[in-house]
């Protein structure tokens, strides 16, 4: 395979930044002519270590550009207090993210696609249904309907997050620190994702040594059933791959397929996978394949056909 070069960067996004990961082709054609970009980002509270630099260096073997980013309050990137998560401010990292994509050297401005995967499947949908200069989209087990997630989140443990969500509501309320949650924790127990699989699955993401903070603004929890991206797949105008887990206990199937079938341009994959198995192994080698295809039909490189 194509060697690939992986550099630190950082970007602007309204008053902090994000850091991120630039990956490139090596060799002498690496810089001219201009090459697309894809620009990836992660689930929840997830940080670009955690396999989304597989899927980007993939794409840089495959010639493209590619960019990975921690969204503020997480990860390297900046934002006090550590891991708030806001669906808006996680947007705004997004529009960031692109606009610095259109700029790094060697690029081209005009061939910009993204990669979000669960969490950050639904940013790309939404993302993609408001700004119709991107190229290609690539949503992987999204998150597309909020109540259809929040029926996976076993009880006790449910209930529990229910009270932290407006211990939290009230803290923000009056200006005191975030009250936490586990983002993922055995069934039942109180945390965002508790299914079956979810802790030894999530866990399996997490590469030796990286210091995670298992946690996450309790508010979190009340505003994930608020949110459906998925409802914007329609006014996707880009071509768009939906990459569905039948065996998604996060981000369910159902939903996420009767939306993608509303969406004008869509490209839908059907893995026999759970939500944290297409991480990995075989089942990455599988969908990052056809990944590249979709990119290589849509947003060919300038080594294709050569």
């Amino acid at each position: 395979m194509r060697s690939v070069s992986e550099t630190d960067i950082v970007f602007t996004s309204r008053q902090g930044s994000c850091a991120g990961s630039l990956f490139r082709p090596d060799g002498p054609d690496a810089f001219i002519p201009p090459r697309p970009v894809v620009v990836l980002g992660h689930g929840l509270g997830a940080v670009r270590q955690m396999r989304l630099s597989a899927y980007a260096r993939r794409f840089a073997q495959a010639g493209y550009l590619a960019m990975t980013f921690d969204y503020r309050h997480f990860g390297e990137s900046d934002g006090e207090p550590r891991q708030l998560l806001s669906i808006r401010r996680q947007q705004e990292d997004w529009q960031a993210a692109v606009r610095y994509a259109r700029s790094v050297p060697g690029a081209d401005p005009r061939h910009v696609a993204v990669f979000g995967t669960s969490f950050g499947g639904g940013h790309v949908i939404e993302l993609a249904a408001k700004d119709h200069s991107l190229a290609a989209v690539i949503a992987q087990c999204p998150f597309t309907f909020g109540l259809a997630s929040l029926a996976k989140v076993r009880p006790p443990g449910s209930i529990k997050v229910a009270a932290r969500a407006a211990a939290d509501l009230l803290a923000a309320a009056r200006r005191k620190p975030p009250v936490l949650v586990p983002l993922v924790g055995p069934t039942g127990t109180a945390a965002l994702m508790n299914a079956p699989d979810a802790l030894d699955g999530y866990l399996g993401i997490v590469p030796e040594g990286l210091a995670f903070a298992n946690a996450v603004s309790a508010r979190t929890g009340a505003a994930i059933p608020l949110w459906a991206p998925g409802r914007l797949a329609s006014k996707v105008t880009a071509p768009i791959l939906f990459a569905i887990c039948e065996r998604d206990t996060v981000a369910p199937a159902g939903p996420t397929l009767r939306f993608a079938r509303q969406a004008p341009q869509a490209t839908i994959r059907r893995y026999p996978f759970g939500h944290f198995e297409i991480y990995n192994g075989s089942a990455f080698d599988e969908a990052v394949e056809d990944y590249v295809d979709f990119l290589q039909r849509h947003v060919p490189t300038p080594d294709l056909g050569r």
